[in-house]
């Protein structure tokens, strides 16, 4: 969308204000907000209070938010100029939007949860006028507890520096001038020194880098504006590298300080959030590192990302249910180790219990993860006894090719009905405790939130409604949060536990969007049904006056995860290793136009079902249906339609209604049956 367009979608503008009766502006201070409707009014102030007797203007930019933001600075600072963006697009868009009308002849680019010095903005004025080689300048950035925010300044990730940062080397030896480039820990916090990059949190800029006028002329050339291909994460250090490529010097001064709350608007422990974090990295190493490094350097960078990530994602994950699991499961099989050991009176060696123990606790909890177990509220008693099954297999199967734990065979055995026992019973404990009233959101019809917010329901406590529309004529129990697309977001905001979705308004397949939209998300959802005059749960009945309340899961089914959809892929992918050689023989035999030969075609892609280029089952380009891009449906070998049998003709809604089944009902035994038959059939 071009900026024309950007401006044109604004819900609301406020003119521009300076701090001085003065036609020329000497600062923009541009605000990026999502979300931290507290910490942006106390960054405002704070911010207000450095400017004074300074010719100013003040931006602020939301990217939806949901948290009462925009109202707020209306309200609050009628002086701020305010851009309200309908949708999140991202820190590098909003701030482009920003310096678009910015006037001033510096920048400074500020997130919402600071707190600035109020000789802060002076300071860098000063800065720059003793410096004219500066195109950027930051200052020290302390935690809200005082200590010193490595993000201060920091150096590019080459090859060697990305290496000691990944590998942990920089945080050993953080006085080392080898191992400490990356944030140079090696150089006092008090010292003025030329950096490679500094924090997008604050960042001081002389237009003139950024722009090219007759106004502010330069030796040096300009560098452009924020890389929008950086939707979070890495775009200040793109930017610095290119402020640098255009001739400019990038400084670090102590002379004042910041504090930053660090994450508080993507506080989130969500995978998306940890993906946009170490893919900046990748993105920023391929865009600028690649002709300089060989090819092998980007491969290593990818791999390490991975691994980062992979281990932030489970270090969040053991955080929660998980990490009690994984010390209940490794508890039970160690336990039933020591007392084993003491019936015998033989010692179990050390393998036993630190590496035996550990990969079984892993292999349960890895199986409910994959599968879902840990999203939602509901006790998923059967993914309880999968996982249990999976690793009490796995261990027995291997004590049969490592004699040294073969002697454990018992032990594995006792611990299937144990880890059962245990984890069903504090999942059932956990349901019980739940009786008191959960925070709950209704998201459709306003006819619905009135009954719901006057019945006196036992375990439903509203807190909102969502529907598309801001709806004003209601009373204040029943607050409008805002619309479909900041489902999510309210979610989070307000401490959201159960959605009940009124059919009223949505039909099933947009619930079924709007649900995995809350994919990850640990809630119960619900279906207001308007048939009969009771609420229904899965165990419980409630006069309602109005509709049903189903469990959604008993609607449409449950959203599988990618997780288990990969993993059912690569399973298959290696089964279609293992014929594909078969198949090609006997396609070279019978000849191009055989049942064989358009088998060959499907198996040969096994290779792209296990690098993840295509799906088992999904759908193709030259299909007559295509799936609405909620479903989520891959690209895949074999099409979801294939499941109705040979491809003749059929009506446009029968197919439809067989990819509505599917995303509903999916599932690795649906997928490899839909396979199975179209190669039977060799369709």
């Amino acid at each position: 969308m071009g900026f024309a367009n950007i401006i044109d979608h604004r819900i609301k503008t406020q003119k521009v204000s300076s701090a001085m009766s003065s036609d020329v502006i000497k600062v923009s201070v541009i605000i990026v907000n999502y979300n931290v409707r507290n910490l942006l009014r106390q960054c405002l102030l704070s911010v207000e209070r450095s400017l004074i007797n300074i010719p100013s203007e003040i931006i602020v930019v939301d990217n939806n938010s949901v948290d009462g933001s925009v109202s707020m600075v209306t309200e609050e600072f009628p002086n701020v100029t305010l851009i309200a963006n309908p949708s999140n697009t991202g820190f590098s868009t909003a701030n482009n939007q920003g310096l678009h009308i910015a006037g001033g002849e510096y920048i400074l680019i500020l997130n919402p949860d600071t707190i600035v010095e109020e000789e802060t903005i002076q300071v860098f004025l000063d800065f720059m006028l003793e410096h004219q080689d500066a195109g950027a300048v930051g200052c020290r950035i302390l935690h809200p507890d005082g200590s010193f925010a490595l993000e201060s300044r920091r150096s590019f990730p080459t090859p060697t520096v990305a290496f000691y940062r990944m590998t942990g080397l920089s945080r050993l030896f953080p006085h080392s001038k080898i191992f400490g480039r990356y944030n140079l820990t090696f150089l006092p916090e008090d010292q003025v020194t030329p950096v490679d990059a500094l924090s997008g949190s604050c960042m001081f800029l002389r237009r003139s880098a950024l722009f090219s006028s007759d106004e502010y002329p330069s030796d040096h050339e300009a560098a452009g504006l924020f890389d929008e291909g950086f939707f979070m994460y890495g775009e200040d250090l793109d930017l610095c590298y290119r402020i640098q490529k255009a001739g400019w010097n990038i400084y670090y001064t102590p002379e004042t300080q910041i504090i930053h709350y660090k994450g508080e608007s993507t506080k989130k422990g969500e995978i998306k959030y940890t993906r946009l974090f170490y893919g900046a990295m990748t993105r920023f190493a391929e865009k600028h590192l690649s002709e300089d490094y060989p090819r092998a350097f980007l491969w290593i960078l990818h791999l390490a990302v991975i691994v980062r990530a992979s281990l932030s994602v489970i270090g969040n994950m053991l955080r929660h249910h998980a990490m009690r699991d994984l010390v209940i499961c490794y508890g039970i099989i160690t336990g039933l180790g020591l007392l084993r050991s003491f019936q015998t009176g033989l010692q179990f060696p050390p393998i036993f219990y630190w590496g035996l123990c550990p990969l079984f606790s892993l292999i349960i909890i890895g199986v409910i993860a994959v599968w879902g177990g840990y999203r939602g509220t509901a006790p998923r008693i059967g993914l309880v006894l999968l996982g249990s099954c999976i690793a009490v297999t796995s261990m027995a199967a291997l004590s049969f090719f490592v004699k040294q734990i073969a002697f454990s065979r018992m032990v594995i055995l006792a611990s299937l009905p144990a880890c059962l026992l245990f984890l069903s019973a504090i999942r059932l404990m956990t349901k019980t405790h739940q009786r008191r009233q959960k925070r709950t959101l209704i998201v459709g019809n306003v006819r619905d939130a009135y009954v719901l917010s006057s019945h006196p329901l036992s375990q439903h406590l509203l807190v909102g409604m969502v529907t598309q529309k801001e709806i004003n004529d209601i009373p204040a129990t029943l607050r409008w949060l805002g619309n479909y697309d900041q489902l999510r977001e309210i979610v989070r905001i307000h401490h959201i536990e159960s959605v009940i979705f009124s059919t009223a308004e949505l039909t099933n397949k947009e619930i079924f969007a709007l649900i995995q939209q809350l994919s990850g998300i640990s809630l119960k959802s619900y279906i207001l049904a308007d048939v009969q005059h009771h609420l229904i749960g899965k165990s419980s009945i409630q006069d309602l006056d109005r509709g049903t309340l189903f469990d959604a899961e008993e609607v449409i089914g449950s959203i599988r995860s990618p997780a288990a959809r990969r993993l059912s892929d690569i399973i298959a992918a290696l089964m279609g290793a293992i014929i594909h050689p078969f198949v090609s023989l006997l396609s070279r035999i019978s000849g191009p136009q055989s049942r064989w030969f358009r088998r060959y075609e499907r198996t040969r892609q096994w290779m792209m079902v296990l690098s993840g280029k295509r799906s088992l089952i999904g759908y193709h380009d030259d299909d007559e249906f295509t799936p609405l891009p909620e479903w989520q449906l891959p690209h895949g070998v074999f099409t979801v339609s294939e499941m109705l049998g040979p491809k003749l003709k059929r009506p446009q809604e029968e197919i439809e209604q067989a990819h509505w089944y599917y995303v509903r009902n999916q599932s690795a035994i649906m997928d490899w049956m839909i396979a199975v038959r179209a190669l039977r059939g060799s369709i």
